[in-house]
Formats: structure tokens, C-alpha cells, sequence
């Protein structure tokens, strides 16, 4: 493809940094010290106390859920997006919470704040929300509400490093938040990803829960004497408090996420500078323009039919791939979660109507790849291609 989804995200420092830690006599590539390095290497960049390394965004949202389920083991209802990858509804559900659905705001893919208000109850555990594809979905009328009800916000930003609202990294601002460093994304640690936080009890239990739910992951000392007091007849390196995962990642994976985050903010800039210059370009009569900018950190750009047209997608689909342009039909997860088959029997049938908002983005939005390389020459192809249709 001469417009590929993704290029040149793991970068020649980023091998040579992992070249040099093989090339000691006998190197630790389990989970070690360069994986800790980053972890404090990255709650400092986004602004939080604690973060915690483990093998991908979809395991981070796995063990968010087991960390609320932790707090409410009667279950109840979780807030989630229709518009967002599956393992943020897969995963309220392997730990027995209710998916409450939410439509989308047009401007950000975001679930719609006012929707999610709405839609608060007694039963409500938790509001799940996805920043997709590099969007700010947060409003100060939502944080607002959360905050006032004491419902805690669960932030996914796996594909929206660098996002701001109001001045603060999207990841900051709820309870806990999860991040993706799968390959395509803003930066990558091959596969891995990050469950962040301010609360220390939270942060001891998913070292735990990453790791087996061994009390040996603490690094609190304290809370690990009281599990070992309170379990003189088992062997203290062996006392599990959970029934968990293995989730871990490598030093080969900390190495490459402690190279990768010193250009993190300059990607981002890169990336904002190329949505720029994409959104100036193409046709605003054919395609939408009109998104919140504002705190964006671009993870791809965009490609949404202003109104309904079955045979313009069509030619869109053929002329792209003939043009070398590699894409995605349907954003963020493929479209409208809702129509899944995994939800079939647990949502009613055509329920999916009933979010036409992300509907039209499951038929008539695309995403295409936008990453730091990508020159401007290039974007404005893009454009002209694109305009062509």
C-alpha cells in the first residue's frame, strides 16, 4: 500500500535500544527493571501516581473491570460506547456487569455526554468512555455530574495518547484509565499496554491482578505483612488474593516504550499538524469536517460520508485500495458494536437502530492512516484522490 494504515512506528533507536540489552552475557527479558523504568517514565508524562505495565489495551480494560468488580461483586451497570473496540464491552461482561449503551456525539465519536447523563442510575458502577481515534470525549458537564453522584469515570485512551481536556492529559482525569502500545497507535511496544491511576489501592491490585493475584507483586510492604499475617499456614512467595491473570509484559517491551516516549509529544504534533491539513483539503460537501480539535491528538484520520449514499461508499471502496490507500470501513471496532454476534441474546433484536449516530458511522465512515512520516505532499494526494470520487 502506498498509504498504508501505519509506517515506520518502531524506529531504528528503538531496535538498536533492545540490541544493546541482548548483547549482555545473559540478559533479563522477563519483566524487570527497564518494565518499573517505564512505568514511572509514564505516569510523569501523563500526570498520574501510578501506572502498570502489562501486555496489551485489551488486557488493561480486562483488569479495570476486575478491579470495579473487586468494589461491587452484586454486579450492576456499566456505561459503555456502541462506537469503541469489543474488549470494552467484552470485558464489562466476563466480569457479569450490564453494558448500558450510549449514541455518539458526531464531533468526537465519543459517547454523547448529555446521552450519558441520561442514562445514570442506582445501578450505575461506572461510565466506561473511549476517547476514539485520538478525540477529547470528555465534557466539563459530564465530569461534573460523575463527580457530583460519585460514580467513578473509567477512561479508555488506547488510541488517544496525548489528548487533553482543559489542560490535562485525557488518562488523568477518571478514576482509572487504560492505554494501548499495539504497533498502529501512537507509539508501541510491539503489543502491551497501561492501566494508570491516582488510587494506591488500586494500583496494588492490579499489580496483583496482572500477575496471578500473587501478594508477592505488592510493593506496598505493609499491605503484604497483613496478607502474610493473615496466612501463617501458606508459603509467603505463594499467597494468591485473587483468582487472576498473567498478564505481564517483557523488558524487551519496556525498553522499546522508554524510547518510544521520548517522541511521543512530538507525534502527537505531527499528527495534529496532518488532521489539519487533511480536514483544509478534502471536500467538505462529500465528506464530514467538522470535529472537536481542540485537545485532539489524531490517531487517523477520519473519512465520514456527509449523508447516507450506498453507491458513493462503493466506489470509495474500490477507487482507495486501487489508489494504494489502505483503510478501515466503519471506525473505531469495526462500527456499531450492537450488531455483533457476540451480543446477540444479551441486547435485544434491532436494538442497533436505536443509535443512529453510530449507524451512520458503521456504513458511511472509514478511517485512513496518519502517522508522523507521513509528508504533506502526501496528504494532499490523499486529498486530491479522495475529492476525485
Amino acid at each position: 500500500m502506498k498509504f498504508p494504515l501505519m509506517r515506520n512506528n518502531i524506529a531504528r533507536e528503538d531496535l538498536d535500544a533492545v540490541i544493546e540489552h541482548l548483547k549482555q552475557d545473559d540478559p533479563i527479558l522477563t519483566h524487570s527493571a527497564n518494565v518499573r523504568a517505564f512505568e514511572a517514565e509514564w505516569s510523569q508524562w501523563l500526570g498520574v501516581k501510578y501506572s502498570v505495565f502489562m501486555n496489551s489495551g485489551a488486557s488493561a480494560n480486562l483488569l479495570s473491570m476486575a478491579v470495579l468488580k473487586i468494589r461491587h461483586p452484586e454486579g450492576g451497570e456499566v456505561i459503555v460506547p456502541p462506537l469503541t473496540w469489543i474488549s470494552d464491552v467484552s470485558s464489562v461482561l466476563q466480569h457479569g456487569f450490564t453494558p448500558v449503551f450510549v449514541d455518539i456525539d458526531p464531533r468526537t465519536l465519543g459517547m454523547d455526554s448529555k446521552g450519558i447523563i441520561a442514562k445514570l442510575s442506582d445501578k450505575t458502577r461506572a461510565v466506561f468512555l473511549s476517547h476514539i481515534q485520538g478525540f477529547d470525549a470528555l465534557t466539563d458537564e459530564l465530569i461534573a455530574e460523575l463527580q457530583r453522584r460519585n460514580i467513578p469515570l473509567i477512561e479508555d485512551v488506547c488510541e488517544s495518547h496525548g489528548a487533553v481536556h482543559d489542560g490535562r492529559k485525557a488518562g488523568s482525569i477518571g478514576w482509572m484509565s487504560n492505554f494501548s502500545f499495539y504497533y498502529a497507535h501512537h507509539m508501541s511496544t510491539i503489543e502491551g499496554g497501561m492501566v494508570c491511576t491516582n488510587d494506591e489501592t488500586v494500583y496494588q491490585q492490579v499489580r496483583m491482578l496482572r500477575s496471578h493475584g500473587m501478594v508477592r507483586e505488592l510493593n506496598n510492604e505493609d499491605l503484604k505483612a497483613a496478607y502474610r499475617e493473615r496466612n501463617p499456614e501458606l508459603n509467603p512467595e505463594f499467597i494468591f488474593a485473587y483468582p487472576a491473570y498473567n498478564v505481564r509484559n517483557t523488558e524487551i517491551g519496556g525498553i522499546l516504550g522508554r524510547s518510544q516516549l521520548k517522541r511521543l509529544d512530538y507525534n502527537v504534533e505531527r499528527r495534529t499538524h496532518n488532521l489539519k491539513r487533511f480536514l483544509a483539503g478534502i471536500d467538505g460537501n462529500k465528506y464530514r469536517t467538522d470535529f472537536k480539535l481542540e485537545g485532539s491528538s489524531n490517531y487517523a484520520f477520519n473519512l465520514i460520508l456527509q449523508q447516507p449514499d450506498k453507491e458513493f461508499v462503493q466506489r470509495l471502496m474500490q477507487k482507495m485500495p486501487d489508489a494504494g490507500i489502505e483503510f478501515r470501513r466503519g471506525s473505531a471496532g469495526g462500527g456499531n458494536q450492537l450488531r455483533q454476534p457476540y451480543l446477540k441474546g444479551i441486547v435485544p433484536d434491532g436494538y442497533h437502530k436505536q443509535f443512529p449516530e453510530t449507524e451512520h458511522i458503521h456504513f458511511y465512515g472509514f478511517y485512513i492512516g496518519n502517522f508522523p512520516d507521513l509528508k504533506d505532499a502526501e496528504v494532499d494526494e490523499l486529498c486530491r484522490i479522495l475529492n476525485s470520487i
